[in-house]
């Protein structure tokens, strides 16, 4: 019996997938008549704000023809209706699949009903019955809109024309390049090619090459190509370093007198050793009263980045900046993501601040938002900041019998540190365990996820991994961040304990889906773990619990990567549900303007909310926050390709090596390991396990010898060494060597 699905919504909250839930019911007893209690009931919804959407959904979706008011109130699924839109999502074996809110599965596409139809497209689709069979199938017949009309791959020349093969294999299609449009291409250069047309009678859409990327496996050509194909630039058009070259840099007496000027707080930034731009800044003093004045001081960016301008453009398209393992791909020109913005420190700068009063207990007493100058004492690198916390403690001094003296001396002499800002850190830490302790009690989930990171020489050549974890240095500057980015929320959101509908953008994250907790738990079963998704407070105690259990285990790694992935994604959007990760009702992100477009416009909102403007129409926002949103999954795709890269490049020297690793995936086809030592995964082909004939057991997540029952199960240990490695495909091939 399967379990019925909860939905833990809290008072006034938007419910969010109602349409895609609303549908599934629906769908399942097609001839069945539901009014909105019933759904209701069916969703676990129980009270009147709840209610009241669900009746308002179903109205919407009858005026759309997407459901059919039989009676009064009562409504079923529009049968008769036969064509719809969604998305489509092309297989490596070249059938499709169609994605659509309206159906509880995607829709198969066989490769001869794809059309024209390429991968992400917006597509139009006739669905029908396959024969003899009560599944639905479906055909493309109109393309509404292209997911994409540029892409990367390989130049293949016959003679006068030649032949793009994408580096995506969802593209399923080689594209046609006439003479005409080679653009000076060569066969075997790695090319970036825009989609033209595509005739009635061909077999392949024609393009041309917009942009010469370089020879397949050199690192430069494959680093942009890997921008590229999510459509992310790699550098900044004339126009806009010219529109950033003419801002004026200088900090009036003028602009001062129109802020707070607090120049003169002990302030100090915390970074990563290797950062150039410093979105962020601490000011901490300690007030007459015993509580504490803590100021977060972040980057003004929205002072040169003027609405409609050039730079504000370029911003928007961006949307964010892109960190790959080699380089960091700016969201704004270096003037000014590592110049004037940049909190450096023994400069004054620009900053729109949250100053808070708190107490011992981390209680806020009172708190101040607005415009602000600063000057930085001190820049500080995690590990220094950490070497402070670890040796510095009074309980440390007294264990050591160490005097500190005005100035001490740290991390072999390498800098000097004077005593009021190593009280300013200490202070700060104690604090923001506190305030972390109270987010964790108010069911805060901790993924605090091991980084993997490479050494790399100075032609980018990676020559060693190692493992980066976040300690309270990073925890400090994590804690205070969400605390400005709460508040902020808060004051706009939410007036007297009630929602102001004011426009503003939030940075949300849904409720987990119970369905995907499940598949998390026939995992994670198999390993003697267990998770409790009846209530929202069990679900997220128990999946902390998991995160703590599996930390420095050899599946730790595997099991984490499922565990986000069974969470819902967090987005950016103008209708407030709350943040479930974080356990905050209300949360934004206002604290790295200088590398995430939405900040900018918290703080332009933010600002006129200040100045008693009044609220501002919503549509033009959610746009904002659609785009951004899809923007950042872009570049953490991009992100997460670098990695792969940087992977099968390091393990290049590292064939004909054993390693122990733990299966991390299993498909019809084979089975992913990673290595443990150094979380590289590859792939060990079923065809090239040659002691039995294996087969695909998806119920068990295993495959299984036809002969032997020999199992190769998700989780278990297994030695492999490289068998090839593809630079250009990202792929890692590993031989099994079997016991």
């Amino acid at each position: 019996m399967s379990r019925k699905k909860k939905i833990y919504k809290k008072k006034g909250k938007i419910i969010k997938n109602l349409t895609r839930n609303i549908i599934k019911i629906l769908n399942k007893n097609p001839s069945k008549k539901y009014n909105y209690k019933q759904i209701a009931a069916i969703l676990g919804i129980s009270d009147t704000d709840g209610k009241t959407q669900i009746l308002k959904k179903l109205q919407e979706l009858s005026l759309t023809k997407k459901i059919k008011e039989i009676d009064r109130g009562k409504y079923h699924i529009n049968e008769e209706k036969k064509y719809h839109t969604g998305i489509l999502d092309i297989t490596s074996n070249r059938n499709g699949y169609f994605i659509s809110d309206y159906f509880e599965k995607d829709i198969l596409i066989p490769s001869n009903n794809l059309g024209k139809g390429l991968q992400d497209d917006v597509v139009k689709v006739l669905i029908y019955k396959r024969r003899g069979s009560k599944n639905l199938e479906a055909e493309v017949v109109e393309i509404i809109e292209r997911g994409n009309t540029s892409f990367v791959g390989v130049l293949q020349m016959n003679k006068d024309y030649g032949f793009v093969i994408c580096d995506n294999k969802k593209i399923h299609v080689d594209i046609f390049i006439p003479k005409g449009k080679l653009n000076g291409a060569s066969h075997g250069d790695k090319v970036y090619v825009t989609l033209l047309d595509w005739p009635e009678k061909s077999k392949n859409p024609y393009g041309k090459i917009s942009r010469i990327l370089g020879k397949p496996g050199e690192h430069n050509t494959e680093i942009h190509s890997i921008l590229l194909e999510y459509n992310l630039p790699y550098k900044f058009e004339k126009d806009v370093e010219e529109d950033a070259r003419k801002l004026s840099l200088e900090i009036t007496k003028e602009e001062i007198s129109k802020r707070r000027d607090m120049r003169h707080e002990l302030t100090f930034t915390i970074d990563p050793k290797d950062a150039k731009d410093f979105d962020d800044a601490l000011s901490f003093k300690k007030l007459k009263n015993g509580n504490y004045e803590i100021g977060i001081h972040i980057a003004d960016v929205s002072h040169y980045v003027q609405p409609n301008t050039i730079l504000d453009k370029e911003a928007y398209h961006r949307a964010t900046s892109v960190y790959l393992v080699d380089r960091v791909v700016p969201m704004l020109p270096e003037i000014l993501s590592n110049g004037v913005c940049s909190l450096r420190p023994n400069e004054e700068k620009l900053t729109f601040s949250s100053v808070f009063e708190i107490n011992s207990e981390a209680e806020l007493i009172s708190q101040w938002f607005g415009r602000t100058v600063i000057y930085s004492n001190k820049r500080f690198a995690y590990e220094e900041a950490q070497s402070i916390i670890e040796n510095c403690s009074l309980e440390k001094r007294k264990e050591t019998g160490y005097n500190m003296p005005e100035n001490v001396s740290l991390l072999n002499n390498s800098y000097y540190v004077e005593e009021p800002i190593i009280e300013a850190i200490l202070k700060l830490n104690n604090l923001a365990t506190i305030l972390r302790k109270k987010r964790m009690d108010n069911g805060a989930i901790s993924f605090d996820k091991v980084e993997v990171k490479f050494h790399l020489d100075e032609q980018a050549t990676p020559t060693g991994v190692y493992f980066k974890e976040s300690k309270e240095a990073n925890k400090l500057i994590e804690e205070f961040m969400l605390l400005a980015n709460r508040k902020v929320a808060e004051f706009i959101g939410e007036h007297n304990n009630k929602p102001t509908n004011k426009t503003f953008i939030y940075r949300v994250h849904d409720e987990p889906d119970v369905e995907k907790l499940s598949l998390l738990q026939n995992i994670i079963s198999k390993f003697g773990y267990k998770i409790n998704t009846d209530t929202r407070e069990g679900t997220s105690k128990s999946l902390n619990k998991l995160l703590k259990d599996v930390h420095g285990k050899s599946e730790a790694n595997m099991i984490e990567t499922l565990t986000i992935r069974s969470m819902s994604k967090a987005v950016y959007t103008t209708q407030n549900i709350g943040h479930y990760g974080l356990a905050f009702d209300y949360y934004s992100h206002f604290t790295s303007p200088i590398r995430r477009y939405p900040d900018i416009i918290t703080h332009r909102l933010l600002q006129e909310y200040l100045d008693g403007l009044k609220p501002t129409k919503k549509e033009d926002y959610e746009t904002i926050c659609k785009h951004t949103s899809k923007q950042e999954e872009l570049a953490s795709k991009a992100e997460r390709q670098s990695i792969k890269y940087m992977q099968v490049k390091y393990m290049q020297n590292q064939k004909g090596e054993e390693f122990k690793g733990v299966i991390s995936g299993v498909t019809e086809w084979g089975v992913y390991v990673e290595i443990i030592s150094n979380k590289c995964e590859g792939m060990v082909r079923i065809k090239d396990i040659k002691k039995d004939d294996y087969i695909f057991d998806e119920k068990q997540y295993a495959i299984v010898g036809r002969s032997t029952k020999q199992t190769y199960q998700l989780g278990d240990k297994v030695t492999v060494k490289v068998k090839k490695t593809d630079l250009e495909r990202k792929q890692l091939d590993f031989i099994l060597i079997e016991e």
